[in-house]
């Protein structure tokens, strides 16, 4: 008796382990952009900014996203915002939702990038971090990163 419970608990880990593996391997990481970034208002040493992430999800289910860590940087290698955003939201099984950043900034800290968007109307960008999603398959933290060229008149490009 004794034995045939050992076997069962041994099918059932090696059954749990199998379908963990298979889950990893069918899930696809989602794809993270920037979207767009909007003044939200100014003050005498900075202002705030609206930083817009798109997040796709590529998979053929829903993924519930339940922490979003970021890093945005412009121009040559300037910081403009990190930190976390623990706020749930869900993207739909091949669609894509957009998660807005509340982002504080100094007039010192983002001067070069903001010299070189009015010089020539574009400033290269990077965004990187990790996204945290509840699947039918399980949780994944997974990394993303992205870059391009934020222009002042059309937004964000790849």
């Amino acid at each position: 008796m004794r034995r045939l419970m050992l076997g069962a608990a041994t099918a059932m880990v090696a059954v749990t382990a199998g379908c963990s593996m298979l889950g990893k391997a069918a899930f696809q990481q989602p794809v993270v952009n920037l979207k767009d970034v909007s003044v939200q208002g100014v003050g005498l040493t900075g202002g705030q900014l609206a930083v817009k992430l798109n997040v796709f999800n590529p998979n053929g289910y829903r993924l519930d996203a339940t922490r979003l860590s970021y890093a945005v940087q412009v121009g040559d290698d300037v910081n403009l915002a990190t930190g976390v955003l623990d706020s749930r939201f869900t993207v739909q099984s091949g669609d894509s939702t957009t998660v807005t950043i509340p982002v504080s900034f100094t007039y010192a800290g983002i001067g070069a990038a903001g010299r070189q968007l009015m010089n020539s109307g574009a400033v290269p960008y990077r965004v990187n971090g990790d996204v945290t999603v509840g699947t039918v398959v399980g949780n994944f933290t997974v990394p993303y990163s992205s870059t391009g060229r934020f222009t002042a008149f059309g937004g964000a490009s790849r």
